[in-house]
């Protein structure tokens, strides 16, 4: 039987101007590795969920160590995490920090780059190193140029095994209830202690 004319063929695949990009694989992977961290998020689920095949993200990544370093590295840019909070100076530093990372965390239903590294970093050596390159090489490397105390990197990597503890305790094994405290009130609990590293005595 004839096919009507002016009738459009349709083709095999997804839908007509349903496009599936490089993006909609990386927003399902940040999402994956946000839930079940690298060793419990499936190379073969994200592809499920952006809705390709596994060879179209191998084409692009070349595997999942790739594609975890591609979904991760534009979400701890320090530029955009630190943007305005070191402009201040030393006095204040350790609130204003805390506040900047606490308010991109608490986004629920956002990938969390941080819950990413962290509950990665435990079985994963590409999480290790990302962690401790964004942690010690970029973030903390450049509160050491803030911090006029004695001993800076001391200091800096005070304030980062606080960080790095706070995300653990808060994020991943959620400890209550400051798994659930409001943001301004675990400011007002730990801030102190982050401009004590900064700036005050650490005997």
């Amino acid at each position: 039987m004839n096919q009507p004319v002016n009738q459009p063929v349709r083709r095999p695949g997804r839908p007509a101007g349903e496009r599936t990009t490089r993006a909609d694989v990386l927003a399902a992977a940040r999402r994956a590795f946000t839930e079940r961290g690298y060793g419990g998020a499936s190379f073969r689920s994200i592809a499920v969920e952006a809705g390709v095949d596994p060879g179209m993200i191998r084409h692009w990544f070349g595997d999942k160590a790739g594609l975890f370093r591609a979904s991760m590295e534009p979400m701890v840019d320090p530029d955009l995490v630190l943007a305005g909070v070191l402009d201040a100076g030393a006095d204040g530093l350790g609130e204003r920090l805390l506040r900047r990372l606490l308010t991109a965390w608490d986004r629920p239903g956002e990938p969390n780059p941080m819950v990413i590294l962290v509950r990665s970093a435990v079985s994963h050596e590409e999480s290790t190193v990302l962690l401790r390159r964004f942690v010690t090489d970029q973030l903390l490397g450049r509160l050491v140029g803030e911090i006029a105390a004695p001993d800076p990197e001391l200091r800096a990597s005070l304030v980062g095994s606080q960080l790095i503890g706070l995300v653990m305790a808060r994020f991943i094994v959620r400890v209550e209830p400051l798994a659930s405290a409001p943001v301004e009130q675990v400011v007002t609990a730990i801030a102190p202690t982050l401009q004590r590293y900064l700036t005050g005595p650490i005997g």
